[in-house]
């Protein structure tokens, strides 16, 4: 595809001209292999005289103004971006102007006061925050830009119409409604376990830093890491318990020259105001989300009951005869006021 946007860039005629080509012009301008070759002109004549032209308007092309350019730099680069949201987020993403924020799906109290707090100080300073919307420290840096209004980012190893995990259905929709979801996987691809290893090489190429907040020796996060120490992008860790496994993998990063992490406030001085600056209410002082006192409503406590009875989804839903979209709302809000955290199985804990 990266071949094919190259020569179709310098052509007068375009994609247009390239897709009537003949074959001998193929053969002579690319080393494909005649596998290849034969596939192309199959795929032509199957198509008949006219290019496909109709293109989703929510699918990003390597031909696009706006695919981001560092995705070309990738050993195996997208060959398309699907993306539901806020079509503002496109140029920034284009133009690495967000974090990424990663970790372990299983990290310790700390790791996940941590991920809330630099995911609401990046938010409040502007910088969407990315991640890959998994359980843990993912989830955790998602719901502290969006209690503090930011514009969350979410790469996920799914296509969009997919939820994974089943428990963050209504984080989605809240990433969805508040900033974007990014994919490579069209509607109709089967979902792999290696699908969400992927991501991670899109993730790096969308963002001006990654952090990493806390990691296992065997983590997706050092692969994100590693990506971005490949392409030139700076990785910050936010250092942990020497004694903790779940710490063991991101602890060794800061050996290997990442920036030590201790205050969301160095990252920000790094990296200066976001591109959301202009439109996000002044940086909210460290730890005055988390320390107000949310006002409880007569079914949010009749959820916190369920939760401390350890009631799964089905379950409350049954118990308040209400629909499962408006529950999972409803425990969405309890997570952003830092009362309640998912957990596998559609369940969840009191915090």
């Amino acid at each position: 595809m990266r071949q094919l946007a190259a020569v179709a860039a310098v052509l007068p005629g375009g994609w247009q001209e390239l897709w009537r080509w003949p074959l001998e012009r193929f053969r002579q301008e690319f080393a494909w292999s005649e596998s290849v070759l034969a596939s192309v002109d199959s795929y032509r004549s199957s198509c008949g005289d006219t290019q496909p032209s109709e293109v989703p308007a929510q699918v990003l092309l390597p031909c696009d103004s706006l695919w981001p350019p560092l995705l070309n730099d990738l050993e195996r680069p997208p060959l398309t971006l699907q993306w539901e949201g806020d079509a503002c987020l496109l140029p920034w993403l284009a133009s690495q102007q967000s974090v990424a924020v990663v970790g372990t799906r299983r990290p310790s109290a700390h790791g996940l006061r941590m991920a809330e707090r630099i995911g609401g100080s990046l938010a409040s300073a502007g910088w969407p925050v990315v991640s890959g919307l998994a359980e843990g420290i993912d989830a955790a840096a998602h719901r502290g830009c969006l209690r503090n209004g930011g514009r969350p980012v979410a790469v996920l190893g799914t296509p969009l119409h997919r939820v994974y995990p089943p428990e963050h259905r209504a984080l989605q929709q809240a990433v969805s409604q508040s900033g974007m979801l990014v994919t490579e996987l069209r509607r109709e691809t089967r979902v792999h376990r290696s699908s969400f290893a992927l991501r991670n090489r899109l993730l790096v190429a969308l963002t001006r830093a990654v952090v990493v907040v806390e990691c296992p020796k065997s983590s997706g996060a050092l692969l994100s890491a590693a990506m971005a120490q490949r392409l030139g992008v700076p990785v910050w860790v936010v250092p942990g318990d020497a004694l903790r496994d779940s710490a063991c993998g991101s602890n060794a990063l800061l050996r290997s020259g990442a920036h030590a992490l201790l205050d969301p406030n160095d990252l920000l001085d790094a990296l200066g105001p976001g591109p959301a600056d202009a439109l996000c209410s002044p940086r909210v002082a460290q730890g005055t989300t988390s320390e107000r006192s949310p006002s409880i409503g007569g079914l949010q406590k009749q959820l916190l009951q369920l939760v401390d009875a350890g009631s799964t989804l089905e379950q409350m839903v049954q118990a308040l005869k209400l629909d499962s979209q408006a529950v999972a709302a409803e425990l969405l809000r309890l997570e952003l006021d830092g009362l309640v955290l998912a957990q596998p199985g559609l369940c969840w804990r009191r915090l």
